[in-house]
């Protein structure tokens, strides 16, 4: 169980942390201009290793609009806009890009953020078309958004994308694309979240009737295991889903993952790769899924109805991120080209793990900005 403590100079700890991902980001930038990397090998970013699907272009860019909003007002906030910027446009097409069940990783990231600093109406057209895509995977028979692996196919990742349709949804006042949003969350909850707060990865269903048929796994131990970063993705994407529609059973699934982390996680809040593991295979971490959680955490201490239980989650969300600035980060290592140490992308292909992953390193600055 995560044991909360507190650090009476985690602003200063945060502030450093965030300096130093800056200087890395930087490096990466001069380095390899134009280029968005997914996975660290030997932690070098440049490698020619498998990339099993392409989600991940939009952190990096995100990251440069949390570094630029953090240094509003300071010389260098205006280099990091430009940089913001410039990674961000290439983006754009892939608001009609109906391969990847990801639009919400691409675009709240970017695009969200973008407008959130400007309220220029064209960024918030691509957003809104982004979301109109996303919603074209729903099934009616099952009720789900289908994954990019196949038709009968539902990931728990999705539900950090559904909120893309939630905005396109509450900003263009469309109903169906509303209920598209909300029979999917209800659909998740049903049958890949379980009742003690634990996920599996993914839900199978039957293409001519819609029945769910069973739990399965791409990326966790086994298909009735609680694979960590799924856990993480459904605390999290719970909580937006309640933020953007104030359902409380939403609010009571983010809960309940959020009680299961919390309870199930070692002391300093970072996780093990797959809860259910055999004990050797546990002790490899996933650093990735702490910030992941730790964002997640800090969203949900301001949305709970219980102030003292919103505490708690925030508490347990700055534990989290005080033992990966102060232990998971390659500062000590000056061949390190990432950030955050230890994460793990795809065990079962060997891709990313124990290296720097780019959606650990973006919820990482996300957790960091937000405890700031």
């Amino acid at each position: 169980m995560i044991q909360l403590s507190y650090n009476p100079n985690e602003r200063s700890l945060y502030e450093g942390t965030l300096a130093y991902a800056a200087k890395q980001i930087k490096a990466l930038v001069e380095r390899h201009p134009d280029f968005c990397p997914m996975y660290t090998m030997q932690g070098r970013w440049k490698h020619s290793g498998e990339a099993w699907t392409h989600w991940c272009d939009g952190f990096l860019p995100g990251m440069m609009w949390i570094l630029y909003g953090h240094l509003q007002g300071k010389p260098e906030s205006g280099w990091w806009r430009e940089q913001a910027i410039r990674y961000s446009k290439p983006l754009e097409p892939r608001q009609f890009d109906r391969a990847v069940h990801d639009l919400g990783f691409i675009f709240f990231s970017t695009y969200l953020r973008w407008h959130q600093f400007t309220q220029d109406p064209a960024l918030k057209a691509v957003l809104i078309q982004a979301g109109q895509t996303m919603g074209m995977r729903f099934k009616k028979k099952g009720e789900y958004l289908r994954s990019f692996v196949s038709d009968d196919s539902l990931f728990i990742d999705i539900m950090m994308n559904v909120g893309i349709i939630f905005y396109a949804a509450l900003e263009t006042g469309d109903a169906q694309l509303l209920d598209v949003a909300m029979r999917h969350c209800l659909t998740s909850r049903r049958t890949i979240v379980r009742g003690d707060g634990s996920t599996a990865h993914e839900g199978l269903f039957h293409l001519e009737s819609g029945e769910f048929l069973k739990q399965t796994t791409h990326q966790g131990y086994r298909g009735d295991s609680c694979w960590s970063r799924g856990l993480a993705w459904s605390l999290y994407g719970f909580g937006t889903s309640y933020h953007f529609t104030r359902d409380p059973r939403f609010l009571q699934t983010a809960e309940l993952c959020a009680d299961f982390y919390i309870e199930h996680t070692p002391n300093d809040g970072v996780p093990p790769w797959d809860y259910d593991a055999p004990e050797e295979s546990r002790k490899l971490l996933d650093t990735s899924a702490a910030a992941i959680a730790a964002s997640g955490l800090f969203q949900l201490a301001k949305l709970s109805a219980d102030p003292i239980k919103g505490q708690f989650y925030d508490q347990a969300a700055r534990t989290c991120l005080s033992s990966l600035c102060t232990h998971h980060t390659g500062a000590g290592d000056p061949e390190w080209e990432g950030i955050l140490k230890g994460g793990v992308y795809h065990i079962h292909k060997g891709l990313g793990v124990n290296e720097s992953v780019m959606w650990g390193e973006y919820f990482f600055l996300e957790a960091l900005e937000r405890a700031l």
